[in-house]
């Protein structure tokens, strides 16, 4: 049985009472998920004690995904100024929307799924960028699969640049007993600051070893397919992009990890890795689909 709960604080709750399966997701934190069991497995777990304003866990990251150096870009022979909300190294980071609230617009109980349609929508020109959009989710849970569909139209009367992306941090029973596997040759280099500086050949030879490495890295994948292979279960996220970014980062925290897939990267503002232009009264749609088979 499908079922939408309402919580306290302004949260959602999508269940599947059928598998113990559920997703908990806070609109007052840019309708974030803060939560997801599928089969009584926690795949996203909440963070605490570590801050959402600190992590962006499970966040959409719209216009930008990751950073913009000094905050600071220039568009269409325009310099703009966005706060620089990563006070340490003086970047913005992560987007406009993390901490927007999100109302809900829908809601569809079936047989076989739930989902919920949210949409928070920017009136206001703010100074670092200067426009208003319409951002729509819609959440989707069925048996052992969750689905991210984002709409964004732009609202404005003139043309701007975006990317965006999705911060889900996973937790495994072990990681440094879990796996990645993806499709690439190139990675991104990065300064201290984690700024792009370049491009270098990379080889991953079928997977990629956690074991007890430390992440912080960023990955021009070939494919749009993600595996993340757990002692408990085997995870595959796919975005519908034509072109996708992977960054990965392991927190302080044992037995989670950041797996990101973006359509830019850091400083894509001023290095144009993976920007896009969204027209006057057009729309933009992306996907991301995770699905989880579980081990005997």
């Amino acid at each position: 049985m499908y079922n939408i709960e309402h919580l306290q604080n302004n949260q959602v709750k999508l269940i599947n009472t059928n598998n113990n399966s559920y997703a908990t997701i806070a609109l007052n934190n840019g309708a974030s998920i803060l939560e997801l069991f599928i089969n009584n497995v926690a795949v996203i777990e909440n963070l605490s004690p570590l801050k959402y304003t600190n992590t962006y866990a499970s966040s959409i990251l719209f216009p930008f995904a990751n950073r913009i150096k000094d905050g600071s870009y220039t568009f269409n022979s325009k310099t703009y100024q966005l706060n620089t909300n990563q006070k340490e190294e003086n970047n913005a980071l992560h987007g406009l929307i993390y901490n927007k609230t999100f109302k809900v617009v829908n809601e569809k109980v079936a047989n076989n799924e739930v989902s919920i349609k949210l949409e928070y929508n920017e009136i206001n020109e703010s100074e670092g960028f200067p426009f208003t959009y319409k951002i729509q989710l819609i959440y989707t849970l069925t048996k052992n699969t969750l689905k991210i569909n984002v709409q964004v139209k732009n609202t404005h009367s003139k043309p701007f640049p975006f990317t965006i992306g999705w911060h889900p941090y996973f937790t495994s029973k072990n990681l440094p007993q879990s796996i990645l596997k993806f499709n690439s040759t190139k990675k991104l280099i990065l300064d201290k600051r984690m700024i792009t500086t370049g491009i270098e050949d990379f080889k991953i030879d079928d997977c990629l070893e956690i074991k007890n490495n430390k992440f912080d890295d960023c990955f021009i994948l070939n494919t749009n397919n993600i595996k993340f292979i757990t002692p408990e279960y085997d995870l595959e996220m796919k975005a519908s992009s034509n072109k996708t970014f992977l960054q990965i980062y392991t927190p302080e925290r044992k037995n989670t990890i950041a797996i990101e897939p973006t359509t830019g990267v850091s400083d894509s503002f001023n290095n144009k890795i993976g920007l896009q232009v969204l027209e006057a009264g057009k729309t933009y749609n992306i996907r991301w689909d995770i699905n989880l088979n579980f081990k005997i």
